[in-house]
């Protein structure tokens, strides 16, 4: 409980210096905000009434906690541009960019975990070498490149076998959940090949480790051959460091799907991040950016609290320190 209670408190500071970040980034840009996000040829009168609309002629230490007040009871503002709750379009971005990172990660860990135990109990120096040579290039793919030649090879209309859609998400979304799966098949496959490299790595690095440990051999010792061993002691204790591994990947992959999403013209955060920037929407940039940051540090959160209960040893850790 003393830990859940530290490592709260810790996300707590942690997003209020995340809202002082964001806050304070966009407020340093080169020139006035108003005036950045009015144009460069808009005239005075319009840039003052942007500024006093958005309360950009008060002080900074009471803009923000205006926005930070605001924050807490949940609402992010309105979107200069579309006039919309930023929350909702933020939700209705995140349905498309979630699933598309929950469909990667599938296909990576299906891919990476299994060719990783694969790797660590190969023995003859070939298969090593061909293991070591699958997961170089399978991380060395650019995920642009790698979206391209995958519309090149599926991509219907352009593709040597045309039978996956490569553009776009249908205008129903998950009202027509088939077409929906269809449409992120393509980018998916993108992602969980380029992430599947890296567990793959991940899982033969740790179980190499745990294969030449004392766990291992103790297995051996009751009965069990080396690869029973490596995949029922060594996979199960290296289970919390591939919950960690993957936890924190799928954090980082909700900014690494920005490329792909507009390779595929999907609607997701990235590229709305990306066409917000560019309207110079930076009110919904600000609150876009805070969220996003709030997701990575509860992600981080949530792999601190699922490593602690996989792993009995830090909880004996903690207690004989206590002691």
């Amino acid at each position: 409980m003393r830990f859940i209670v530290r490592r709260l408190a810790l996300f707590v500071v942690a997003l209020l210096a995340i809202s002082v970040v964001v806050f304070a980034a966009l407020r340093v840009l080169p020139g006035d905000m108003a005036s950045v996000m009015a144009g460069l040829n808009s005239p005075p009168e319009r840039v003052e009434q942007l500024r006093e609309q958005l309360g950009l002629n008060r002080p900074l230490a009471v803009q923000y906690l205006d926005w930070l007040g605001a924050l807490l009871r949940g609402d992010f503002g309105t979107s200069m541009l579309t006039g919309r709750s930023i929350s909702g379009q933020v939700a209705q971005r995140a349905s498309v960019t979630f699933p598309l990172i929950v469909m990667g990660l599938a296909i990576a860990m299906a891919l990476g975990i299994p060719l990783g135990c694969a790797a660590a109990l190969a023995r003859g120096r070939r298969a090593r070498g061909a293991f070591q040579l699958a997961a170089v290039i399978g991380g060395a793919i650019p995920a642009l490149w790698g979206g391209l030649l995958l519309i090149l090879l599926f991509g219907r209309g352009v593709g040597l076998i045309g039978v996956l859609p490569s553009q776009g998400f249908p205008a129903d979304g998950w009202d027509a959940p088939g077409e929906a799966l269809v449409s992120l098949t393509l980018p998916a496959l993108a992602v969980g090949v380029i992430v599947g490299a890296s567990l793959m790595r991940y899982t033969r690095s740790a179980l190499g480790e745990l294969a030449s440990s004392g766990y291992v051999e103790m297995a051996m010792s009751c009965g069990m051959t080396r690869t029973q061993a490596v995949l029922r002691v060594g996979l199960r204790l290296a289970t919390p460091q591939l919950v960690s591994v993957v936890g924190l990947t799928f954090a980082e992959m909700i900014t690494g799907v920005m490329v792909i999403e507009n390779l595929f013209a999907l609607p997701g955060l990235g590229t709305g991040l990306v066409t917000d920037v560019g309207n110079r929407d930076l009110i919904a940039v600000q609150s876009e950016l805070f969220m996003l940051a709030a997701f990575f540090l509860l992600i981080g959160l949530a792999v601190d609290l699922a490593h602690r209960a996989l792993d009995p040893r830090l909880k004996t850790a903690a207690g004989e320190g206590g002691r």
